[in-house]
């Protein structure tokens, strides 16, 4: 049962960072991944990348906070399998500012594609998720929704509303057979935080705080959501795992 063999999962954002490590991760396990990203030249070359590897992978491109996208998806999962055993809503962005600087077209983005569109999302693939009979939500937040990290106000505040999005619908579609869960990664090596690792003076100063005394790689977040999304973790629904190298035991 530590695989994903016979499951169909759909990642989105999944052409860099934990998207990308998360589709990988996956189809080493055994599933049928499609995944999703806006730019539609990387989701060909990933998708010719997981054939050479001998992969079942389709992607398609998108904008998760598109409706006509949205509903083109669901199409397309149903197309290509009937059902979904496994959402992982990854797609993010971010604009950091200080609050009194954001323009309201900024910061709606900021929470629509963090926050807005996972439900969406989500909503929309309720038939397919029931219909698997052991369905797993992942929603991949931020340890910004647990504490001030200097993300910014409107992704902090996205990323808590996504934790509390995840405890809502795993309470209320337990007796449907889905688990959902969150897991809020540290700062990991991804392009989204590349301006922060190109800060050497913040970069150092975070792992400072960190007792693992580094940044987290892609694949080891990666590999948590792989097991919430196994029928291994079948009795763990509503949870937020934080993969923060220990961040939060060691507190001031």
């Amino acid at each position: 049962m530590w695989n994903l063999e016979g499951k169909t999962a759909l990642i989105t954002g999944g052409t860099k960072g934990i998207g990308r490590a998360t589709v990988l991760e996956f189809a080493k396990l055994g599933a049928k991944v499609i995944f999703t990203a806006r730019d539609g030249a990387a989701v060909t070359a990933f998708q010719q990348e997981l054939g050479e590897m001998g992969y079942i992978a389709s992607g398609m491109q998108g904008d998760v906070t598109s409706e006509d996208d949205q509903d083109k998806l669901t199409d397309f999962v149903f197309q290509r399998s009937g059902s979904l055993d496994i959402l992982v809503n990854n797609a993010g962005m971010n604009i950091r500012k200080e609050a009194i600087m954001y323009e309201v077209e900024e910061y709606e983005q900021v929470i629509n594609t963090n926050l807005i569109a996972p439900f969406e999302l989500t909503r929309k693939f309720f038939a397919l998720l029931k219909r698997s009979g052991k369905a797993s939500v992942i929603n991949v937040a931020s340890v910004a929704a647990l504490q001030d990290v200097k993300s910014g106000a409107p992704y902090a505040m996205a990323k808590a509303g996504i934790l509390q999005q995840t405890r809502s619908l795993a309470s209320e579609w337990a007796d449907k057979n889905i688990r959902v869960n969150a897991i809020s990664p540290w700062y990991t090596e991804t392009p989204l935080v590349k301006p922060i690792i190109d800060q050497k003076e913040r970069y150092a100063k975070i792992v400072e705080r960190t007792p693992l005394n580094r940044f987290a790689q892609p694949e080891e977040i990666a590999s948590a959501i792989a097991f919430l999304a196994m029928d291994k973790a079948s009795y763990i629904t509503g949870q937020n795992i934080t993969a923060d190298g220990g961040l939060s035991a060691n507190a001031l």
